[in-house]
Formats: structure tokens, C-alpha cells, sequence
């Protein structure tokens, strides 16, 4: 199966994984016309060879406009630089570092339009962007959501992005799913993470490495970090987002043909190794079952509840799964003394297990919950976007062994559809799976 291994011995940001890619191969001029669909203007990109720490790589940025001048404004073009560039650089909080980052998309825009994340899920959502790419683009940004929500105390849909909002990290983030999808979506697989020590200055003021976003990010996916003694932050922010939602496992190589070999440059010159980040191409070989689903680990939650209202319940299931929960549901049961009750049940990621048993105890009658972890075997998925005759709709396409197996029309893609042309949900669905199933075969 192609995959793509991610070498993160010196961290990784939005830049350097899309700089990585391009050095595989990727064709800038590709990357720049898929990114015009975003609908978004005022920046070019920079693609250039260069070295760090003599190693040979692929040097990505993206300009604002307005930081170059009228002078040197370009809308949406590609340029090739043999030279670097030396404005200073900030975290994507917003706030400037008292030393430099490394990562180019990192920069001080002031200026920028902060948005939240219903803005950006809006502008991503109306672009003409492949249905694979705007869903991981959206995840992708959840999940920094999800993170700077905590930190403040505030709902995730009014987490006001700053610098995570600004053009340059938006087509950072939406580049990357670009970027993979022009790849032919590889199997995705990465070292553990290592991170830098020290001290940063940020939104949220001076913090110790890992920045409270990124490490926010790495355990609401349960990924384990180490920290190297280079002195600086190796790992910004939507580094980690894309490491959460992208990559399938975080482990050393194993049963995998390399093929290629490409090096994403950060602009920093490290004291304890080069600032690169180094991504293989190549294949691996099928599990031993002989099959390539995908595998990871969840949390499964239970109570026995005989003392809670019909609203309660309802009100907690739709707040756990805006929580983030990967499902609730609750069973009827005969309990105790012949008492009608159910059974809660919650299933969640692994790290999130204590943050959900809270949220039981505290909104449901329950005294106690039952957790145990389980694995899971997962179709391969991507997301297409197939013709009816009232329009297109996203299906998910579930994949075993190369082959597609299952079809699913997504919800939300048919209930827009439906409102906007006043057909019944119920035909939205038949003609999307009218549509989907000539996907199979």
C-alpha cells in the first residue's frame, strides 16, 4: 500500500510538511491552482531549493501581499527565489516570539482579519474544493478549535483564530490536504513526536515548550511527545493538528519499501540538529491478517441509569457529542427491584476518557462509570462528491484492500440539499445512493 512516513526527529509545521511534499515530487504550479479554488487572495507562494544544515530540501512560504508592497504584489502567483527572506516571525497565536520559530507561515500579521471557526469552516465548505479536502481541512481546524476552546473557556465556534485565521495559515492547512490528495492519498504513518524545551511568548503569554495549543492538540488524540535538548519549539500548532487528524499511527518503521525520499527546510538554524523534516514514500506491506484497515484504540463508557428524565438524557447526548464524542447512545433494560432503566453508553477517544466520565457524573444521575478500552478495525475512507439530479452530495467511499466496499451519503450534505431545493430528504438520499453505488466495483 503507498504511504507516506513522516520523520519527526526535528518537529513539524504547516510549511515544512507541504516543503516536504514538493520535494517528493508535487508540482507547485498544481498545489498553486487547486489553492485559487479556496476562493482566497492577497498572497503568493515561494517554492525554493535550498539547504539546512547541508542537507537539500524544498524551501515553501506563503507572502501576503500587502508585506512586499504595491511594488511586489501578485495575486495567486507562483514564484521560484534563490534567496531567503528577513522578516521576523511569530507564533500562530499571534504574538511574536522572543526568538525566531523557524516556521515561515508563522508571521506577525497584525493587520489580518482574525476569524472563528464557523467563518472558516463557512469559506471552506462554498469552495469548489474536492469534498476529501474540505473535509479534512475542517477537521483539521476543529481540532485547533477544540484546543484554544479549552484554554480560554470558550465554545469552539467563537475561538477567534488571529494568526491561525490569517490567509498564510489557512492555505498552510488547506494546502497540506491539497498537497495529500495530490499524492494519491497515502497511507499516512509517522516517528513519535519530538519536541523542543524552553520558553515562548505568546497570546496566552509566556509559556513553557510545548506551546498550550500544541500540547492541547497532541492529547485530545493521545499522542505521547518527547522533548529533545534543543532549545527552541519544534512542533507549532498546526504542526500537531496535522498530526492528529492526518496520521494513523506514531511508530518506528516497520515492514515498509522505501521509494523516495523528500526534506520539508524550516528557516531557523537549530543548535542540536537540522531543521528539517524529512518524508519517505514508499510502500508497506499488508498486515498479517492480509488486510489494510485501518487500526486504533477507543474508550468505551457505561452506566446503568433508573432515575433520569427522557431530557436529561436527550440533552446530554447532544451535549457529548458536541463535546466531541464519537458516539452515545443508551439502551433500554430491566434493572434492580424490576426497575425500566438504560444503559448510557459513550465511546470516545482513549485520551478523552477521563474528560467525558466527568461529563456523565456531573450532567446524568449516574454515581459510576464502567470503562474499558477496545480496538478497532477500520475501512479506509475518503470522501467523493457524486452528481444527483438535484445536485451533488458527499458520499464517504469505506475501502478494504484497494477495493471500495461501502457507500454512505453524508447527512449534512443531503439535509443542505434538500432545504436549498425543497425535496424530501428521503429522495436526497435514494438518488445519492443511486449515485454512490456505481462507485462500487
Amino acid at each position: 500500500m503507498k504511504t507516506l512516513y513522516l520523520d519527526l526527529f526535528s518537529g513539524i509545521s504547516g510549511d515544512m510538511f507541504i516543503g516536504a511534499l514538493v520535494d517528493l515530487g508535487l508540482e507547485p504550479a498544481r498545489l498553486e491552482s487547486e489553492l485559487q479554488k479556496l476562493g482566497v487572495s492577497g498572497y503568493h507562494l515561494h517554492v525554493r531549493r535550498a539547504h539546512k544544515s547541508s542537507i537539500a530540501g524544498t524551501k515553501f512560504d506563503v507572502h501576503l501581499d500587502s508585506e512586499h508592497g504595491a511594488a511586489e504584489a501578485h495575486a495567486h502567483g507562483f514564484h521560484q527565489h534563490a534567496h531567503g527572506h528577513g522578516h521576523s516571525h511569530a507564533h500562530e497565536h499571534g504574538q511574536e516570539h522572543s526568538h525566531d520559530t523557524g516556521h515561515d507561515h508563522e508571521h506577525p500579521h497584525s493587520h489580518e482579519h482574525s476569524r472563528n471557526f464557523t467563518e472558516i469552516q463557512s469559506l471552506i465548505e462554498k469552495s469548489s474544493l474536492s469534498a476529501w479536502v474540505k473535509q479534512k481541512a475542517t477537521a483539521i481546524f476543529h481540532r485547533i478549535a477544540v484546543a484554544e476552546g479549552a484554554i480560554h473557556g470558550v465554545p469552539q465556534e467563537e475561538v477567534q483564530f488571529h494568526e491561525v485565521g490569517a490567509v498564510d495559515s489557512i492555505v498552510d492547512i488547506v494546502g497540506a490536504c491539497i498537497a495529500l490528495e495530490l499524492l494519491g492519498q497515502p497511507k499516512l504513518l509517522a516517528s513519535p513526536v519530538v519536541e523542543g524545551w524552553g520558553w515562548l511568548n505568546c497570546a496566552h503569554g509566556r509559556f513553557p515548550i510545548p506551546a498550550p495549543a500544541t500540547i492541547s492538540i497532541l492529547a485530545a488524540r493521545g499522542i505521547s511527545v518527547s522533548q529533545c535538548e534543543e532549545p527552541h519549539e519544534l512542533v507549532t500548532p498546526t504542526g500537531a493538528a496535522l498530526l492528529a487528524e492526518l496520521v494513523e499511527s506514531f511508530k518506528p518503521l516497520e515492514n515498509f519499501t522505501p521509494q523516495k525520499i523528500g526534506f520539508g527546510l524550516g528557516t531557523r538554524d537549530n543548535k542540536t540538529r537540522p531543521n528539517v523534516l524529512r518524508a519517505i514514500l514508499g510502500e508497506t506491506a499488508p498486515s498479517e491478517t492480509g488486510h489494510d484497515w485501518e487500526t486504533d484504540r477507543i474508550a468505551i463508557l457505561e452506566t446503568n441509569l433508573d432515575d433520569v428524565s427522557s431530557e436529561i438524557l436527550g440533552h446530554f447526548v447532544e451535549s457529548a457529542l458536541a463535546e466531541g464524542a464519537l458516539d452515545v447512545f443508551h439502551t433500554p433494560i430491566q434493572m434492580k427491584k424490576n426497575r425500566p432503566g438504560v444503559v448510557l453508553t459513550l465511546l470516545c477517544n482513549e485520551a478523552d476518557a477521563d474528560r467525558f466520565t466527568a461529563l456523565i457524573l456531573v450532567q446524568t444521575s449516574a454515581f459510576g462509570v464502567r470503562r474499558h478500552l477496545s480496538e478497532r478495525r477500520k475501512l479506509r475512507r475518503d470522501f467523493v462528491d457524486v452528481k444527483t439530479p438535484h445536485g451533488p452530495v458527499t458520499v464517504k467511499i469505506g475501502r478494504l484492500d484497494g477495493r471500495i466496499v461501502q457507500t454512505a451519503p453524508e447527512y449534512e450534505s443531503c439535509r443542505k440539499l434538500a432545504e436549498q431545493t425543497k425535496v424530501p430528504l428521503k429522495e436526497i438520499y435514494a438518488a445519492a445512493s443511486r449515485s454512490a453505488a456505481g462507485c462500487v466495483g
